[in-house]
């Protein structure tokens, strides 16, 4: 993907403080390297088996990153929003392999791009941005751990209530397919349809064509099975 440069970011400290603390003259190299790059909402960065050339940091909007296995199967690993970058990303510049998954704009994106180059260089030269770079690695690490651990051990109802009651809308819903609540969950769609008809029978929820509206967030919020 080629990105335009489109002005450089005077917020940077203000969006990521570490890099405020920045040496000065890697401050000045990281201000010529750096690309202030807009992407639409739908683009694909990039697919499983590309290989990474660029390093992603997030001013604005938000990227769903996300995997799918040889079955068909998918499951969102996390979203990169503002102020954040891609643990994906990472990994690969920093071992030279290819991506494992898959990463699209769901709103559209204002973000600092820095090319592989400039980013080893950074690394290897700035403890400040290292230390960055990997304090934002580790975070999203822990976070992909807790996502295996409730997809291996936790039950989906409980799961999916509480997808249902923090993703509803102002109206109290959301706008949104049982395969889609799947990819989110890392389940099988029958297995989301089977325990949306479950909530709906118990005056949960009430279900149409596209739509899964939250009747009782506070029952939802105290399943006990």
């Amino acid at each position: 993907m080629t990105f335009d440069r489109t002005g450089w970011p005077a917020d940077i400290p203000a969006i990521f403080p570490t890099l405020a603390k920045l040496e000065p003259d890697l401050a000045a190299h990281f201000g010529n390297v750096g690309q202030r790059v807009n992407v639409p909402r739908g683009t694909v960065l990039f697919r499983a088996g590309d290989r990474c050339h660029t390093f992603l940091m997030i001013l604005e909007g938000a990227v769903r990153v996300q995997m799918a296995s040889e079955t068909g199967r998918e499951i969102v690993l996390y979203r990169v929003g503002r102020g954040e970058t891609c643990i994906v990303t990472t990994a690969c510049l920093l071992t030279d392999n290819p991506y494992s998954a898959e990463a699209v704009v769901e709103t559209d994106m204002d973000a600092v791009a820095l090319a592989a180059g400039p980013f080893h260089d950074l690394v290897a030269g700035s403890a400040v941005f290292r230390d960055f770079v990997f304090a934002s690695f580790g975070n999203r690490l822990t976070g992909m751990m807790m996502l295996i651990e409730e997809v291996a051990f936790g039950r989906i109802d409980l799961r999916l209530a509480r997808f249902l009651v923090d993703r509803r809308d102002a109206a109290g819903g959301l706008d949104i397919t049982h395969q889609a609540v799947a990819v989110e969950l890392g389940t099988a769609r029958e297995v989301v349809s089977r325990q949306l008809k479950e909530f709906e029978r118990r005056g949960f929820v009430a279900l149409s064509r596209g739509r899964i509206q939250v009747l009782d967030p506070d029952a939802l919020l105290t399943l006990d099975g």
